[in-house]
């Protein structure tokens, strides 16, 4: 008896337990980590990106405007329209080469930093940083102000700004005879600079000089998770392969207007990646998501060798980890079409 009837009470308790399996891989399905394929756009140098509540901002080099996708999904950024918030008058100091736009949250108003050079005159001798100021909430509508170029000691581009111990700081690529240094200043507000720019780093390591010039452009910080403050800049030509991302770093408590405190890492810490047909990394930003949890970093690159420095440089997205010291860690740049984590609203 009880041989006939075990398979009679095993039965309902297996299709149950089936069941119960079926819900949970149904579940398991519905709450896989999102994913997204590089790069987000064919087109797109000098990317960054800005994450505000649920909406992720995009902005890259277009040359001879200033344009914005918004979306809250980046692996349809391709999907999301263009939307033009600035034309370049037809002459002055700011008028052609419009470059490395960068959108920043200050003050409860949007900024815009961007490079551009004087009509007539597309050389390092008149190229500078310009600011935008918006008063509206929403970055894509309300009125744009043009205010001005900032005030550096130096011609230049590629112009950030960040704070950090309650003070803010611009920090941009300065034409100093033959290089491209980075240089740092206080700011009175948010497009005038204070007393005190200095040089905290030059182009003396052999990666950042590779495709005939000294340069190190395209400055963004990172603050790290246990108090230290990191800087990324972009080193070598933009034209060579071997364009890519140095790192600085500061410990914490450190006064970062002083270059003592600055220690440079002796090699590129993003950096082509032949296997995956991935050269010239560079001109990144970073963003956070997950209450400022996970760390994303934005870059752009080419897919092929000697691809040079045009509009066919693709922006990229891939998730940025932590070591237990408090130190970032890079990731390889990824093949283009391959699946990565992508960043959630």
């Amino acid at each position: 008896m009880i041989r006939a009837f075990a398979p009679l009470t095993l039965a309902p308790l297996t299709l149950a337990a089936l069941l119960a399996l079926g819900g949970c891989a149904t579940a398991s399905t519905q709450q896989a980590a999102p994913t997204l394929a590089n790069p987000l756009l064919s087109s797109g140098p000098d990317p960054w990106i800005v994450h505000h509540g649920a909406t992720f901002y995009f902005l890259g080099t277009k040359g001879d405007r200033i344009a914005i996708r918004q979306t809250d999904d980046l692996a349809k950024l391709a999907d999301a329209p263009e939307h033009v918030i600035w034309t370049p008058p037809a002459s002055g100091p700011n008028a052609i080469s419009i470059w490395a736009p960068e959108l920043h949250r200050l003050d409860g108003k949007w900024y815009v930093y961007y490079t551009a050079a004087e009509a007539g005159h597309d050389d390092d001798a008149h190229r500078g940083v310009f600011v935008l100021e918006n008063a509206n909430a929403d970055p894509l509508k309300g009125e744009w102000i043009d205010r001005g170029r900032v005030n550096t000691r130096m011609t230049g581009l590629d112009g950030t700004v960040f704070e950090h111990g309650g003070k803010r700081y611009f920090v941009y690529s300065a034409y100093d005879g033959p290089d491209s240094v980075l240089a740092i200043a206080p700011m009175t507000n948010a497009w005038t600079l204070g007393p005190g720019e200095t040089v905290i780093a030059r182009p003396d390591q052999p990666f950042e000089r590779q495709g005939g010039r000294q340069i190190l452009e395209g400055p963004e910080f990172l603050p790290g998770p246990k108090g230290d403050l990191f800087l990324t800049y972009s080193a070598s030509a933009c034209w060579s392969d071997d364009y890519a991302l140095g790192l600085l770093h500061a410990r914490p408590g450190s006064d970062p207007m002083n270059p003592a405190s600055w220690t440079k890492a002796p090699r590129p810490v993003l950096a082509k990646a032949p296997q995956n047909n991935v050269y010239a990394t560079g001109h990144n930003g970073f963003f956070t998501t997950d209450g400022g949890r996970q760390t994303w970093i934005v870059y752009h690159a080419n897919d092929g060798a000697d691809r040079k420095c045009t509009a066919a440089r693709s922006p990229r997205v891939q998730r940025m980890e932590w070591s237990r010291d408090g130190m970032p860690i890079f990731p390889v740049p990824s093949r283009a079409g391959e699946a990565v984590a992508a960043p959630k609203p």
